[in-house]
This record gives C-alpha cells, sequence and structure tokens, in this order.
C-alpha cells in the first residue's frame, strides 16, 4: 500500500494513502501542503521530476553519494516512518479498510 508523507522540519508530519507513487497523484498533494515559496528536499524518486520545472525551490538528495549534509538531509522524515511502523508493529497486522485511521492517528 504505497503512503505518501511529509515532515515539516521539527515541526509536524502529513500522510496521505495513495493510489500509486505518479506525479499526477503526489504534486497535487504537494501544492496543497507546501507553501510556494519553501525549500523542499526529496530524494531520487522519479516522479519528483515535474518539481524541477515548478514554483518551489528543491534539492534532491542523492544518499548513494552523501547521505547527509548541513540541511540537505532526509533523516527526519526516515525517523518519522522508523517510528510510526514501530507504533503499528505492535497490532500484529492491520486491517487496509482501518489502516489510514491508524496512520492518521499516529501523524
Amino acid at each position: 500500500m504505497p503512503i505518501f508523507g511529509i515532515l515539516k522540519r521539527s515541526v509536524k508530519g502529513y500522510t496521505q494513502v495513495i493510489p500509486h507513487a505518479k506525479s499526477k497523484t503526489l504534486i497535487p498533494i504537494i501544492r496543497e501542503k507546501i507553501q510556494s515559496d519553501s525549500i523542499v528536499y526529496k530524494d531520487g524518486l522519479y516522479s519528483y521530476n515535474v518539481l524541477d520545472v515548478s514554483e518551489f525551490k528543491h534539492f534532491r538528495i542523492n544518499h548513494s553519494k552523501l547521505f547527509a549534509g548541513s540541511h540537505s538531509h532526509l533523516n527526519g522524515i526516515g525517523n518519522f516512518w522508523n517510528q510510526n511502523k514501530r507504533h503499528m508493529h505492535k497490532f500484529n497486522g492491520i486491517p487496509v479498510k482501518p489502516f489510514s485511521l491508524f496512520l492518521k492517528e499516529y501523524e
């Protein structure tokens, strides 16, 4: 089940179950949740390529070359997902139908 997440540094996360990780699904969410003059750090997912011609200032983080620079890292969202998995693990599996509710509870 694909899940998309955004984390504002040291503030709050946002998650959403999505049908697929294609640009046509992700970009409307990004535009709704992130101010147009914000700086966006992203990984190498091909769906983010459309951000290259968007209103966002953005930096692609290639972890195979540099894992973390001064501010250029994705450790916060990685930690968010790790903690979320730990939280959900105690339920020994979650049915698909209420999964998004469990996700929002952690968010």
